[in-house]
């Protein structure tokens, strides 16, 4: 390619090179536009050779020749059709020197680019066209003619005929002209649909002790159903959530089967079947909290899991200087989850609890157990419902009760996150509703609660995050004296209002349990609750995070402004892991007696919320 003489810009890179050589190798290259410099100093195989230790003679002139082409097609990807490249390796053009015919010494190398103008489209053209498909807006006449922009238009015809059941759906021919006078690149590409096909055979191989017919049903492709890829993502992602598999992988047949089929091969591998975990948790205001579990991933041989965890918490003896907080809280569950359960997008789960809570206004003794199903919708709405029997022993100052309640929990999740322990981007919806029948010792009836999240990263690099939290609970029909006590609502500690003690926000009424008028403390049956935090990345392993925290507590369950209000502010840093962010959090209560009086400390793996 002839080298233009006139150059709009001048980037020089000098790095040292090995002893074999002997000296700095110099890299020019030449451009105004800033991005394009960028993209072409990445696609230099030249410029990778810096961080090589000893690279020799003959490594730089196959580096220069291979770059002709990269360089160009770094040109062609922000839409230059009309630059001029020169690599020169002692003066001589690199394409000229023989493959294998190095010179001994190196003394300079040049890449010298000239990006000419910037081409816009022209006639752009992509058919045959599936109905409804959807062309990205840059390949369009007068836009940037980038070279990706018709790779993106090929992807998306091809991807909207795959979508109605052309699985075989390719570009069959392109044509792309270069106009130089006008400085126009027109694009016309062809697809060939082929045929519609459906659902073919599937072959399952990878297996060990999950058995192939627990597999299929996981799996459920729709065999001799129209194709569909968003029924094979669906299918492999049912077979992940399981936890039975390291990898899953379907496998299409190159050839066509009869009848216009598509032959699959489902290859798996599976994971160990045993697992293990434990975690940990420290505050100023709750205490030291320990928890780990015991997992079996395929306990019948269908990919059944039985999961088996035990949990302390409030640990204060342990922790110097912790807040009084009621005592140690006790907890062992044990639960059951079966896939693919009268369908492949249904769970049958069983869970048992047996608990103890001691905090500053009650302590419950507690044992629950439920069986129900769950549904998967698709990858990121779940649905479920369960019955359940609850049976506690609940003491007060005022009084001691037992009770035992008949539940129906009914749970809807959407969950939009990007990461769940790190989400930049996205939102999580989570809507719990759970009818209460009181068999003995407690009223009938009905506890809402809503817990909204939405993350938004802005930058190139998305290094500041902003991260709200939203809580909405109530328990409905049920007398406040009745209601059981773990299901009305607190306010402070990690979970709602960070700087104020564990539950410190409750509420207080008047009662006559039978020996006159006693003043009794409780959870509210209302509460709202808002967590406002700020991120940001200061390096790839540490981040900075500033936080407001919020909660209203009532005894009503439709909240009238009778209630009271709690907030909190501070500081954290997070170190990321593998496993998630390990978190550092400084808060101090801003309302009350004591606001900015004292810091509470936090500490944890994973963000907030």
């Amino acid at each position: 390619m002839r080298h233009i003489a006139v150059l709009t810009g001048l980037s020089v890179l000098a790095l040292s090179t090995s002893a074999a050589l002997g000296q700095d190798v110099r890299f020019e290259i030449d451009v105004a536009d800033d991005e394009l410099e960028s993209v072409l100093e990445n696609s230099s195989l030249l410029v990778a050779l810096k961080d090589d230790e000893n690279p020799t003679p003959q490594d730089y002139v196959a580096a220069a020749r291979a770059d002709y082409r990269r360089l160009l097609t770094g040109l062609y990807s922000q839409g230059y059709f009309g630059g001029t490249i020169s690599i020169l390796v002692n003066g001589e053009e690199a394409a000229a020197l023989a493959p294998l015919d190095a010179p001994a010494r190196i003394d300079d190398i040049a890449i010298r680019v000239s990006q000419g103008p910037r081409f816009t489209f022209g006639r752009t053209e992509i058919a045959p066209l599936a109905p409804d498909t959807e062309l990205p807006e840059s390949f369009a006449t007068g836009e940037t003619a980038r070279a990706e922009s018709v790779r993106a238009a090929a992807r998306a015809g091809v991807e909207a005929w795959e979508a109605v059941g052309f699985a075989k759906a390719e570009v069959a021919d392109q044509e792309i002209v270069a106009d130089h006078v006008t400085e126009r690149l027109d694009a016309a590409v062809r697809l060939a649909p082929g045929p519609r096909l459906r659902f073919g055979a599937l072959t399952v191989t990878g297996n060990e002790d999950v058995r192939e017919e627990r597999i299929r049903a996981i799996a459920d492709l729709p065999t001799g159903r129209v194709y569909d890829p968003e029924d094979l993502d669906f299918a492999a992602t049912r077979l992940r959530r399981t936890g039975a598999f390291d990898s899953v992988a379907f496998i299409e047949s190159e050839e066509i089967g009869p009848d216009n089929t598509l032959p699959f091969e489902l290859t798996v591998t599976e994971a160990l079947p045993r697992r293990i975990g434990f975690g940990a948790e420290v505050s100023t205001v709750e205490g030291l909290g320990l928890s780990a579990f015991w997992m079996h991933r395929n306990l019948l041989g269908g990919a059944e899991r039985l999961r088996i965890e035990g949990e302390i918490s409030g640990i204060e003896g342990e922790v110097p200087g912790v807040t009084g907080s009621g005592g140690a809280d006790y907890r062992l569950g044990a639960s059951f989850n079966r896939p693919a359960t009268f369908r492949a997008d249904v769970d049958l789960f069983a869970e048992a609890e047996l608990k103890r809570e001691d905090e500053i206004d009650y302590l419950l003794d507690q044992f629950s157990a439920e069986i129900g199903l769950s549904r998967y919708v698709n990858e990121t709405l779940t649905y479920s419902g369960a019955i359940g029997i609850l049976t506690a022993r609940e003491e007060t100052d005022a009084r001691v009760r037992d009770y035992t309640l008949l539940t129906l929990p009914l749970d809807a999740t959407l969950d939009r996150r990007d990461a769940a322990l790190d989400a930049q981007n996205g939102y999580f919806v989570d809507v719990e509703v759970t009818p209460f029948l009181g068999v003995t010792g407690s009223d009938d009836g009905l506890r809402l609660y809503v817990d909204t999240r939405a993350y938004r990263s802005f930058g190139e690099t998305e290094r500041l995050t902003l991260a709200a939290r939203g809580q909405l609970g109530s328990v409905l029909l049920s007398s406040l004296e009745d209601s059981p006590a773990d299901y009305l609502f607190y306010s402070g500690g990690g979970g709602t209002v960070r700087g104020h003690d564990y539950q410190s926000l409750g509420v207080t009424y008047t009662r006559d349990f039978g020996d006159g008028p006693v003043e009794v403390s409780s959870g509210g049956k209302s509460f709202a609750g808002a967590q406002l935090e700020a991120r940001f990345d200061v390096t790839e392993k540490i981040g900075a995070v500033g936080f407001y925290d919020i909660g209203y507590v009532e005894a009503d369950a439709l909240p009238d402004g009778e209630g009271d209000f709690q907030a909190g502010a501070g500081a954290g840093i997070r170190y990321a892991t593998p496993i998630g962010p390990v978190r550092l959090d400084l808060a101090t209560p801003v309302t009350g007696d004591d606001a900015y009086q004292s810091v509470h400390v936090y500490i944890g793996i994973g963000q907030s919320f």
